[in-house]
C-alpha cells in the first residue's frame, strides 16, 4: 500500500555553535563535507546541478540533484530512494550559532518500509549532524557514518 501524504516528513536539527555563513559552507563545499559525511564528491553543490555523492568506505554512492539553493538559508536535494526529498535550512542565532534542520520527506511511502524509513534517516541524519558539530565546533573528525555500519570493512 502506497502513502500519499507530501505533509509527511522526518525531521532532525541541532544547534551548532558557528555563524550561519561557515555552516552553510560546510553543506554545500566538499572540502568541508568529507570531513562529516561522505567521503568524495563530483563538485560542490549549485542549484541546477547533478553531483555524484561517494561512500567509499561502505563501497556506496548517489546522485544528488541541487533543487535550489538560497545561500545562508536553505540547500534543497533529491537523492532518489527511500526518502528522496531532503531540505537542508539554516536558522541564524546571533553572530555566532545557528540552528540546522534537516527535513527529509517523500510524496510517497510504503506502509511496510514506513517504520524502517523512520528509523534509518532519523539516525543518519542525527549521525551527519553530531559530525557536523564535532568538526566545527571543535575540529574532530568523529568518523561516525565511516563507523555506522562496520561489518563493510574487511
Amino acid at each position: 500500500m502506497i502513502m500519499h501524504n507530501p505533509d509527511f516528513s522526518i525531521v532532525v536539527q541541532m544547534l551548532i555553535w558557528k555563524p550561519v555563513a561557515e555552516v552553510f559552507q560546510a553543506f554545500i563545499d566538499p572540502a568541508i563535507t568529507t570531513n562529516f559525511w561522505f567521503s568524495k564528491s563530483s563538485g560542490k553543490l549549485e542549484a541546477g546541478k547533478t553531483i555524484t555523492w561517494e561512500w567509499e568506505m561502505h563501497n556506496s554512492s548517489a546522485l544528488i540533484n541541487v533543487e535550489e539553493i538560497i545561500e545562508n538559508n536553505l540547500v534543497k536535494i533529491d537523492w532518489g530512494d527511500p526518502i528522496p526529498k531532503v531540505e537542508i535550512s539554516f536558522k541564524s542565532y546571533g553572530d555566532h550559532a545557528t540552528l540546522v534542520v534537516i527535513k527529509n520527506y517523500s510524496e510517497e511511502l510504503t506502509v511496510g518500509t514506513l517504520t524502517h524509513d523512520i528509523i534509518d534517516s532519523t539516525s543518519n541524519f542525527t549521525s551527519v549532524l553530531a559530525g557536523l558539530k564535532a568538526y566545527l565546533e571543535h575540529n574532530i573528525k568523529l568518523n561516525l557514518i565511516e563507523d555506522k555500519f562496520p561489518h563493510n570493512y574487511s
